[in-house]
């Protein structure tokens, strides 16, 4: 796991851990064996031996620049995406982002075979991500799931806490832990987009595609109890 120092990876790592023997990577130190996924040779080191890569490192602001934006973002998601596939990696998890899509109308759900249509910078970046994976699911034998996560956050979304896009876009630290068992273990992928939301009830993305080719299985609703 890339990225393990992060708000996600912190959150999922314990949970996940009870489950696979993770070895887990980030660019500072304390959250694991330090591993900056801008030195492709460091990359293919510590994906060695792996089963599966879970990239979650990335600069996670959607109001970055392109200076901050492409070391993690560009260089770094195609480090990655390289040595996940010379090292023969069976499975390539990749975070890209509901903000791949954030172009179309915000009154239009969000579905996986949407094509990106980015509206910032941060979200062109996640694009990339996706592409990356589609070129390894082609050239190679390892598998490819690349993840339009969403409004990642500890606690249940609050009318007024947050925008009305964010709260239908949430995902809990339960489900995305979730998420990631499902897109690692889902057998019969090739190359597969997928949306990562909760189980909202009023959601800006749609999950047939998630459920169906993943077999996730979400629990938490930003709307529960009301």
């Amino acid at each position: 796991m890339t990225g393990a120092g992060g708000k996600i990876g912190r959150a999922i790592a314990p949970v996940l851990a009870d489950r696979w023997d993770l070895r887990l990577t980030d660019l500072r130190p304390g959250a694991g064996t330090v591993l900056d996924v801008g030195d492709l040779l460091a990359c293919r080191e510590a994906f060695a031996g792996a089963d599966a890569v879970i990239h979650l490192a990335a600069d996670p602001n959607p109001r970055a620049s392109w200076e901050t934006l492409h070391p993690a973002n560009v260089v770094g998601t195609y480090h990655v995406a390289d040595a996940a596939m010379r090292c023969g990696v069976r499975r390539l998890v990749l975070a890209s982002s509901l903000q791949a899509v954030s172009g179309y109308p915000d009154g239009v759900q969000r579905r996986a075979g949407d094509a990106p249509r980015p509206a910032n910078l941060y979200g062109a970046t996640k694009a990339w991500a996706e592409a990356l994976g589609a070129w390894v699911a082609a050239s190679s034998a390892t598998s490819v799931v690349a993840l339009r996560i969403g409004y990642f956050a500890a606690v249940r979304p609050q009318e007024g806490n947050v925008t009305p896009l964010e709260r239908s876009a949430w995902l809990s630290p339960r489900d995305c832990a979730e998420l990631i068992r499902a897109s690692v273990e889902a057998e019969g992928i090739g190359f597969t987009v997928a949306n990562g939301v909760s189980a909202n009830r009023y959601s800006v993305a749609d999950l047939t595609d998630t459920t169906g080719t993943l077999g996730y299985r979400p629990q938490d609703d930003a709307w529960a109890g009301e």
